[in-house]
């Protein structure tokens, strides 16, 4: 049996998708401007970090899950028992679930901040993020062989961590100006 995932499965993914957002950015900047480049990029490349830790398992796919010990249903105890640390860093889950999605929503803001309309684009930018959190959730509950639980509580926090992101990226915005290579 083949396993996949673990911590170097995820780095890998990370350095590699990292150095095609950098290129994306190189790519994006004579036509949109260095800040609307680096954001979008960065962005992107958030959003592909935030797939592959929590979706990519965390020690090596176990290849199956017994269908008795498989969950059916998604955890709805808001703020429920959360490990005291995390597989990866010391720390709280809770924590660690809201500080994944703040880059994110920096990036995301910074980048929709070029446009006219940021006013709308930057709370359905913080929605989507909500809702790309509750795929990977219902992902995990769907996909055992992950070999990992569906929490509605990490759903809240994600889009906690996604809304102070978009603080972050409004004052970035204000301070870095993407709107000075506006194009529409």
């Amino acid at each position: 049996m083949v396993t996949f995932g673990g911590p170097g499965v995820m780095l890998l993914g990370a350095l590699v998708s990292g150095v095609l957002a950098a290129l994306l950015a190189l790519a994006l900047a004579r036509r949109t401007g260095a800040v609307f480049a680096v954001a979008a990029a960065g962005f992107c490349w958030s959003l592909v970090v935030i797939a592959l830790v929590t979706l990519v398992p965390a020690t090596g796919a176990p290849g199956w899950v017994a269908a008795e010990t498989r969950l059916d249903y998604c955890s709805t105890d808001i703020g429920g028992p959360a490990p005291d640390g995390f597989w990866i860093f010391d720390g709280g889950q809770r924590l660690l679930n809201t500080a994944l999605f703040v880059p994110a929503g920096a990036l995301g803001t910074l980048a929709a901040c070029r446009w006219r309309s940021a006013g709308t684009l930057v709370p359905l930018l913080v929605l989507g993020l909500a809702a790309f959190s509750g795929l990977i959730e219902w992902t995990q509950l769907e996909l055992a062989r992950l070999d990992r639980a569906c929490d509605l509580t990490d759903v809240i926090d994600n889009a906690t961590g996604a809304a102070i992101g978009a603080g972050v990226g409004v004052a970035l915005a204000l301070v870095l100006r993407p709107w000075r290579a506006r194009g529409d």
